[in-house]
Order: C-alpha cells, then structure tokens, then sequence
C-alpha cells in the first residue's frame, strides 16, 4: 500500500490533518508527519533529516506520496530525496496538492489498493469537489480583468509620446503598473501606426506596439473609475514616465559590419571607454525541450505557476543588485521583467497549449516565448526587447528544467566576447574580470547596453562575426567611444590608447565613488550613512555620498543651557535637519545622557559608576514629560521627512513596552491638536548592552531596524572601562566576542526581517568593513570624512569573500590576530 508523509512548518497542524485522515479511513493507510523543529523559542520550520527519516521509518515498497504545506517545507523534501538511496528515490513522489484536500483524496485512494501514480492524480484532483461546489471556475486561474463590474463610465484621451526611444521597457512597464492600480478596462491604440486597440495591462501588447517617438496613441478607459485612470495616465505620459536621462538617438546600424582589415574592426559604440584586455568568449546555451505531451494539465499548470514565482523572486534579488551597482532607472529594467511572467495575454496563450493541446508546462512556455519574440523580431527594434522576452523565457524553463542558473565566469581579467548578451548575464557580470564587451548582435539602446553604460564598462556591438572565431587569450584593445576593436594592436597603438584609458580612469573615479549608489564588487547592497551632531553636519551630507543620516546625536540640542528645549525648539531644528538631508532619511536616537554624557539642564545625581547606572533609556523613561515633548517634536517632523527613531540604551522588553505607550500618548495628544504626523514612525533600538543581544530575537518583534553601538558594546562585553589606561586594551572591538555579539544580533534581526546597522567606532576601521559585510550587516553609518574611503573600499570586497573572512575571524583568538588575518586574506587599496 502507498504511505502518506505530511511535512508541515507546524507539528500541530500536521498532527491535526493527521488524526483528520486517519479518522476517515480508519486506519488503514500508513500516514506519518515530519513537521516543526525542535526549537522551543521558534517551533516552526522544517528538517530534511526529519523528512528524511519519516519516508525510511513508513518503509512502504509501493511507494510514498509527500504533501507539503509552502515556502521553505517544499525545499526541504527535495533536499530529503537527496540523502535517500537511489532505490528509495525512485519511490518516492513530491506532490504540490492542497495539503488537506489533498491529504484526504490521496489516502482514500490509496486505501482503495491505487499505486503511487494515482494517489498522485487523485491528491492533485482534491479541491474539484469544493470548486463544484461553489461554482468555481476549474482550476484555471481567470486572467482577465474582471468585467461583472458595471460599467459606468467609458472616455478616451490622445496624446502624443515625447520619449526620444518611445515605449521601451521602463516606461512601457510604468504605463503597466499605472493601469493595473484601477478596476476599468484600459486599451491603448497607436493612431500614427493605425493599430488595433490592445489591452494597457499586458506589457507585451503594450511593447508589441512599436510605439516611438511622436506617436499619437488613444488610451480608453472603461469602468466605474474610468476618468481617474485617464487623469493618472495622462499625467505619466506628459511627465515622460519618469524618466531623467533621455537616450540619445542610436548610431544607425552597420548594415553588414566590416571584416578584419589592418587587424581591426569596426563596430557600433554602445558605452565609452578603453579597455585592453586578452579575449574570453561565451557560448550561451538556451534549454532544450525534451517532453512535449502531457495528460495532467493541472500538474504542469501548477509547476509552472511554481517556476514563475521563483522567477519572480530571483528577478527581484537581481534589481536589487542592479540598483546597488548602478540606480534605480536601470533595477527598473528588471521590473519590466518581472512584468512578462505576470502579462495575462501571454498566460492566457500558454494555459490554452496546456489545457486544450496537452503540452506540457515547458513546451507551452517555450512556444509562446518564441512566438513572441518573433513578433518582437518582426518590428525591427532598436530596443532589443526580443532578447528581453527571451531573457525572461530562459530564465523560466531553466527553472522547469531543475537546473540551476550559471553566471558568466572570466578566470582572469578580460574582453568579454560574446554572439549577444542578455540584460540578466550583463547585470550580473563581475566587473573585477569583465574589462570590456564585444558582440557580434545587440544593440546600442538595447537593456544590455544600457546596463553596460551604467555600470561604466566599454562596449562595442554590432562586430564582424569573425570576432567568435579568434582564439581564446588573443590581446584586444577596445575603444568603446569609436567603436573600434584592435587585434593584436601593434605597440604605437597601445601605448596611445594605454594613456586615454589612464586619462579616463583620472576623471571619471571620483565622480564614480560618490555618486553611484555604496555595493560590494559583486553587486551586494550596502547603505553607507552618516552619524551627525549638528545642523552644519548635516549641510555636509549632500554632496559625501551618504544616503541619509544614519545616526543624529539629539544631545546637541541640550548641551549649554540651563532650560530643557521646547518642542517648538525641537520641531524647528529637526525639521532644518531633515531638510537638509532630504530625500534622504534621517535617524534620530532620543535623548542619550548619563554617564559620560551629564547636561546643565538635567540635573542628575552623582554616582559612583555612572556608566553601569542611570543613563539613556532609563533616565528618559523616569522623566515622561520629557521623553513625550522629544517624541511629539519628532512625530510632527515626520508628517514631511523620512525620520525614524532609535532608542538608547535598551535592556529589557519592559522598556520598549513603555516607549510605545508614551508613544501612543503622544500620538493622541497631537490628534487631538489636528496637527499631523506619520502614523507610521519608524522605531529602532540601540544594540549597545549584553542584555539587548541576549534579547535580540524578542526585540527584533518589537521594532524596525537595530543600530548596533559598538562603541559601548565592546566596554559592557569586554568589562572594561575604554577611558581606563590599564583596562582599556581589552576594549576591543575586533575582539572575536564582539563579532560574535554582532552575528547574533544580524541573525536573529534577519530572521525577524529587520535590517541592521552598525554607527559605532568599528565600522570607520577598513579592516573592519570585510568582516561586517560577512556577517551580514545591511547599513553603516559613519562620520561624514570617511564616507568616501568607505566606499571606495566596500567597492573591492566581494559578498563570498567577505563571509569567509568573517567566519574565520570569528574563530580566532584576538583582535589583534583578526586584524592580522583580515590584512593577510585582502588588500585594501585605500
């Protein structure tokens, strides 16, 4: 008989669907569950040992059928047929059914003697009876726009498009976006080109329009919110989709590129630039479709449904690398991407080849991608939006496929050499290997080209064919502004272009450090901000490449003078701050005293070791009014700036407890006052005390971000007194206890999906900036000299290479050997 494995995040839950079926077929099916982890604090996860185990322990020889809840429970079965024998493997079936239907369908079966492939079908079919029931439309997801709406209102508008490239992926993708926000039908209509109306929702109708340049279109609007749609619209065209930097005109296209002559070719300049570099060529490889026919049309629905949501998730970790590397018009290349796998006329295609024709998942996805990028092909498109749909159809049915997705990977420096190249393979491409970029197809306007520019490497397109049969290793020297290429360039030429290229590199460094968004060499995001004390501080943020004040210490506001500021006093300086650094965020951490920090205005007692008593939070908390005035000050800031909060000092979850409910008082005071604020305030916590790390994962429910102080974290932790000569060696902060405090901290903030941020003395260190990227740290926030060095620094650290130098430094004995071991893994060109 066939066994049943339920595996759950929640042992209760299946514990509960387990008693359920066993109820119902009384006991005559082996059912088992591997659900839960054994972690009183967090009891909800999975094990692959535990499914593992479960599949070994039901021991049925006809099989195993394996039903899981989401998310991690599905990674973690497959992960578990890894670690069975083949034998055992081959007996074993992941099912992607309900997990109650589905549950009670397949054990019904198998009671009734059915093998592992129709318990299979039959889990699959668990929800036709409730869909019958109801009424329900098959399992056929509807991809239209809903139209039992009645439709009240019905408009059209003209207007002509001022985009010197036209409706290419950005702003075709806003237009998208835009419509998508109302219940109406939108259509769209290129009148210059006299077409058909299309549906404004679909980013493959909208891009199949060739729309360019002084097109006049005709957007339609129908439905109850009809004229806001068009007002919303009408505004997005008129304001060119937001975009900034219009495109120049393309150089027109070599209509057959020249052959080698004097060992030179000659191409189309796509983005500026010398490089001089030996040859590496790529060879892409584009899936291949083994298996066109199938009789479970909900099965490959459903694994492609699957596909496409991984997709999804892996395009959106690529635009948030892209933005790292090069901003946010170029991520939004991917977001038009991500638009493709979500167009309902392209699914709509592909659901009727699977239901109606049998084919399967992969075959119905990959002939309507083909089919699309003929059509696309068919316009002539400078654009290069065939190779996007092509981008998005491979990413897919690599995912159908099982493989895993495979970076382009130059074993040293080189001129990358290519038949094209795709947006996703370009944006991923490692900028310490890749010197340059030359294609034999592609275009100077195509996403490729574009990404090419931004992330400031030479390239050259549209070059003789013969380039893909010279040798591997063959010197190249490239000019991308010319579009010539050299082979094997003679010594007068070399040296010429050797001094541009050094002539180039003195001008455009600077500007590259400092305005360009702060990313490891691999595209890794890390926000670098600054930790300010004063108004003039903050004048000097503008212009350092921060992004954002990370830190504002508020005790500049009480310092010399004998009168506790109004909240007038605070609302008017806060908002100057905020001002100057806007749009930027600002973090402002509440009032900070006590200790080594005593203020005229606040007259606190005296006491033996203030360091160890009465400061930050504590004080604040004693003083009500006080910490109520700050926060109402604040509160009415944020009606108008990005400002956030951190608490100082924290030690216990009381604390933050009643910060929230003075929060709350002042909230209702300033409601009651009709003043406004964001209802929304961000409130972070100062990770400064033992207490706070060893609470960390409670406190990470309780707030939005933490800032992690390792100026006194590494005194409370070490016990030693900084300011103490005999002592104050052992306050260090390279010390493998305060990294480890660190780790904890990031791991259990990540889990909690907070981000992290570190604004003490430590994250000033370069020999630092490895070991905190390694561990995780999203943000550091630094005095406003040392932003430029920082990210000049980040710049040349690799994501995996940092991780290793911080694993190992957190096995080390000292500071003192971890500084020496970050000094012997990387060089820091300063």
């Amino acid at each position: 008989m066939v066994g049943i494995l339920i595996v759950s995040h929640s042992r209760k839950l299946a514990q509960g669907i387990q008693e359920l079926v066993s109820q119902m077929i009384q006991g005559t099916v082996p059912i088992a569950i591997a659900a839960g982890i054994d972690d009183p604090q967090r009891p909800l996860g999975t094990d692959p040992l535990q499914i593992q185990q479960a599949i070994e322990a039901l021991g049925c020889e006809d099989g195993v059928l394996v039903l899981m809840d989401l998310g991690s429970a599905v990674l973690s079965a497959e992960m578990a047929l890894e670690f069975l024998l083949p034998e055992q493997r081959s007996r074993v079936k992941l099912c992607g059914a309900p997990l109650v239907e589905g549950a009670i369908a397949a054990a019904v079966k198998a009671a009734t003697g059915g093998n592992l492939d129709q318990v299979y079908q039959e889990a699959y079919q668990g929800l036709n009876g409730k869909q019958t029931h109801l009424s329900f439309e098959g399992t056929v997801a509807n991809l239209h726009p809903a139209t039992a709406t009645p439709l009240s209102e019905s408009r059209e508008i003209h207007l002509t498009i001022g985009l010197p490239m036209g409706l290419h992926a950005r702003p075709a993708a806003q237009l998208v976006l835009n419509a998508a926000q109302f219940e109406s039908q939108i259509t769209l209509r290129n009148l210059t080109r006299q077409t058909s109306a299309i549906n404004a929702k679909s980013i493959n109708q909208v891009m199949l329009l060739g729309t360019r340049q002084g097109d006049e279109i005709a957007i339609a609007a129908t439905g109850s919110d009809a004229t806001a749609a068009l007002a919303c619209l009408q505004e997005l065209v008129e304001n060119h989709f937001g975009e900034t930097d219009f495109l120049e005109a393309p150089p027109p296209a070599l209509a057959t590129p020249p052959a080698i002559e004097n060992n030179k070719l000659i191409g189309i300049p796509a983005s500026s630039g010398i490089a001089i570099a030996p040859l590496y060529l790529y060879q892409s490889a584009t899936s291949i479709v083994q298996h066109h026919h199938s009789d479970y049309p909900e099965i490959e629905w459903d694994e492609l449904q699957l596909a496409i949501e991984t997709a999804k998730k892996e395009l959106q970790t690529l635009q948030h690398q892209t933005f790292g590397k090069t901003g946010e018009q170029q991520a939004a290349i991917f977001t038009a991407h991500s638009l493709y796998l979500s167009d309902p006329e392209l699914l709509a295609e592909v659901q009727t080849l699977i239901f109606e024709q049998q084919f399967t998942a992969a075959a119905a996805w990959k002939n309507t991608i083909d089919r699309t990028v003929a059509r696309y092909q068919a316009l002539n498109d400078p654009l290069g939006r065939a190779v996007d749909v092509a981008d998005v159809g491979e990413r897919v049915l690599r995912l159908l496929a099982g493989t895993i997705a495979s970076r382009i990977e130059l074993p040293e420096p080189a001129i990358l050499v290519a038949n094209d190249l795709t947006p996703s393979q370009t944006a991923q491409l490692d900028l310490s290997k890749v010197k340059g970029i030359c294609t034999v197809s592609g275009s100077a306007t195509s996403h490729s080209g574009i990404l090419a520019r931004s992330l400031g490497l030479p390239a050259i397109v549209g070059l003789s064919s013969q380039l893909l049969r010279l040798q591997p290793g063959t010197l190249l020297a490239m000019n991308g502004d010319t579009g010539e290429l050299w082979i094997e360039p003679p010594p007068a030429e070399l040296r010429q272009l050797e001094q541009k290229q050094q002539a180039q590199t003195r001008t455009v460094q600077p500007a590259l450090t400092l305005s360009t968004p702060t990313a490891t060499r691999d595209g890794h995001r890390v926000k670098l901000m600054a930790n300010i004390n004063t108004l003039a501080d903050a004048q000097a943020v503008k212009g350092s490449g921060a992004e954002g004040v990370g830190l504002l210490r508020s005790e500049f506001l009480f310092l010399d003078r004998t009168t506790l500021p109004t909240e007038a006093e605070q609302v008017a300086l806060y908002q100057e701050i905020a001002a100057a650094v806007a749009p930027e965020p600002l973090f402002i951490r509440l009032l900070d005293i006590g200790g080594d920090k005593p203020l005229p205005c606040l007259k606190l007692p005296p006491e033996a070791n203030p360091f160890l008593g009465y400061r930050g939070i504590r004080v604040l908390l004693d003083r009500p009014e006080l910490l109520k005035t700050q926060l109402k000050a604040i509160l009415r800031v944020s009606h108008q700036y990005a400002v956030k909060v951190i608490l100082p000092m924290v030690s216990a979850i009381a604390e933050v407890q009643a910060v929230q409910e003075i929060l709350s008082q002042a909230q209702l005071e300033l409601e009651q006052a009709n003043l406004g604020f964001n209802r929304q305030l961000e409130i972070g916590i100062m990770i400064e005390v033992p207490a706070a790390v060893n609470l960390c994962d409670r406190l990470a429910g309780m707030a939005n971000f933490f800032s992690i102080g390792t100026n006194d974290l590494t005194q409370y932790v070490m016990a030693s007194d900084r300011n103490n000569p005999q002592v104050a060696h052992l306050a260090d902060a390279f010390a493998p206890a305060i990294l480890r405090n660190i780790q904890q901290t990031v791991t259990n903030a990540h889990r909690a999906g907070i981000p992290v941020c570190v604004c003490g003395e430590l994250a000033i260190y370069p020999e630092a900036i490895p070991i905190l990227i390694g561990l995780g740290v999203d943000e550091l926030s630094t005095p406003v000299s040392a932003i430029p060095q920082l990210k000049r620094i980040i710049a040349q650290i690799g994501e995996d290479e940092a991780g290793a130098i911080a694993s190992a430094a957190l096995n080390l004995d000292s500071g003192a050997a971890v500084r020496k071991y970050v000094a012997s893994r990387f060089s820091i060109e300063l």
